[in-house]
């Protein structure tokens, strides 16, 4: 039986795998489960806004189909005003003068209200306008704008004479400003063209002949093709601000993930500003008793005051010695590389000989090749001239590849050190040994910090995995270059370069005049 308070091993088990997923995602929820649920979200609110809409679309749609009407009449309708008094010029050669003025009058009236209309709901503000109103306020303004022209239409009609292809024009010509102007509002389509099509009807009707029939076909047929093309007007509006407000929501959730992405690069700084103090800290603390006991396994493995008592001591005081330099070594490179990654390292510049650096390297892990009985083969150019650098970075890069490939070089093994001039005009350092090499797909780990390769792990002696991850910071100071060349079976080569700005030209030799006679 199991415990009354204990937890289910199922239920354990999930909640450590959530959290496992948390603290991989940075403690958030995972992305597409974000997505998900703002997609729905969204989804809600705008069915929500379609329930509370009279004609199916969300509000900020409504409002901007509503608005673009009335910016298309703010902007065009004194162009219908001039084509009014075009039209009223023109009739006065089958009408008086005196009615085409009063009729003129009144479709001017009719056109400048409703161009009032149009710049209030401009000046307005968007959240405050009532849609269902104003949709009602402008087609109503369409029907006295259409009835204006039907009357003026009525008018010429009943003259006798030639007006009846001048009426005919003017009637598809207003319509299809009517279509175009409102097509955004369907309801203001319909009551701007219902006056004509009336009007259209009752002209035609007075002559019940072949002709007139054929005309009010022809007619009636371009007002429903008006019809058709402001639906698909709506149609092309309604995508275009669809897809602008999609491409607002885009830009908005970019610059959202801009600040999260900055925020998080914050942390990330202040996290690894308070890892290199921590590094910095620990390092000076380890170091104190380190050093003691550098210091006393020394003595003790030396048996400066005497042989031990036990042969067996001397042994262990000589492992407790290469344990602490090996900690030593590793608490410095640790150091090193966080100093490097946190901006901190300061380069103590001088002009150095590059090609002795090298040899004064390649000396002192002579030793330990030949306890391989490897070779170390050297071509160095002895004309290159001084390079600005710092001497320690340069030899601790130096070191580091000469050390790794010792390492990794098998008995027996070949080392090729080579210093000369680029072809930029700087100084490079290639080091290439016949070890067992590195896969291409491994490269990238051996780049990484504490990483090491699996031939690495087969064949190596113990490292931390932190040498070439500092060569390459330090090379970076200098504005070099690190290379790194390796296949399985055929050994590994690391070039480093130093630019052509750092080399240093030789001076002239300073003439001095030979000493005057007595």
């Amino acid at each position: 039986m199991s415990h009354p308070g204990a937890v289910p091993d199922g239920y354990a088990y999930a909640m450590g795998e959530l959290t496992a997923q948390m603290v991989e995602q940075g403690r958030s929820p995972p992305g597409e489960g974000v997505a998900q649920r703002r997609k729905l979200a969204q989804e809600v609110r705008s069915v929500r806004e379609k329930l509370t809409s009279t004609v199916g679309l969300e509000r900020a749609y409504e409002h901007e189909l509503v608005r673009l009407l009335a910016q298309n009449h703010s902007d065009n309708l004194l162009m219908v005003m001039l084509l009014a008094a075009a039209v009223a010029a023109v009739s006065t050669i089958w009408i008086p003068t005196l009615v085409a003025l009063v009729w003129l009058g009144l479709t001017e009236l009719v056109l400048g209200a409703a161009l009032g209309l149009a710049r209030t709901f401009l000046a307005q503000q968007a959240d405050r306008v009532p849609l269902p109103r104003w949709r009602r306020r402008f087609a109503s303004a369409e029907l006295a704008a259409g009835m204006a022209w039907a009357m003026g239409v009525r008018v010429l009609a009943q003259v006798e004479g030639g007006a009846s292809g001048f009426v005919l024009f003017v009637l598809l010509m207003v319509g299809a400003i009517t279509a175009m102007l409102s097509a955004t509002v369907p309801i203001a389509v319909y009551a701007g063209l219902a006056p004509l099509g009336i009007a259209m009807m009752l002209l035609f009707a007075a002559s019940p002949d072949i002709a007139s029939g054929l005309l009010l076909a022809m007619t009636a047929t371009a007002f429903l093709f008006f019809l058709v093309l402001a639906r698909k007007l709506q149609a092309v509006s309604l995508a275009t601000i669809q897809s602008r407000a999609e491409k607002d929501a885009i830009f908005v959730e970019l610059d959202q993930a801009k600040a999260n992405s900055d925020e998080a690069r914050r942390r990330a700084e202040e996290a690894n500003l308070a890892k290199s103090r921590f590094l910095a800290t620990m390092s000076h603390e380890l170091r104190t008793p380190l050093n003691a006991i550098l210091g006393f396994s020394e003595v003790m493995k030396n048996e400066v005051f005497g042989p031990h008592t036990t042969a067996s001591y001397k042994e262990y005081s000589a492992d407790i010695h290469g344990s602490g330099q090996h900690l030593l070594e590793l608490i410095n490179e640790i150091l090193d590389l966080s100093r490097i990654e946190a901006g901190r390292y300061e380069l103590q510049e001088e002009a150095i000989q590059l090609a002795w650096l090298v040899g004064d390297c390649r000396h002192m892990l002579n030793l330990r090749a030949k306890a391989k009985n490897q070779t170390i083969r050297e071509f160095i150019d002895p004309s290159l001239p001084r390079i600005w650098a710092d001497e320690r970075a340069v030899r601790q890069i130096v070191l580091n590849v000469l050390t790794n490939a010792v390492k990794f070089t098998p008995q027996g093994g070949e080392i090729v050190v080579k210093v000369g001039w680029t072809s930029s005009g700087g100084q490079y350092v290639s080091v290439r040994d016949t070890g067992p090499g590195i896969p291409e797909e491994e490269i990238p780990i051996v780049m990484s910090s504490f990483g090491r390769g699996a031939l690495a792990l087969k064949t190596a002696e113990q490292g931390s995995g932190l040498g070439l991850p500092i060569v390459k910071g330090l090379i970076d100071l200098h504005g070099g270059g690190f290379q790194l060349k390796s296949k399985p079976r055929e050994g590994t080569e690391v070039i480093v370069t130093f630019p052509a700005l750092r080399a240093m030209d030789t001076l002239p030799a300073v003439e001095v005049p030979p000493p005057r006679a007595a």
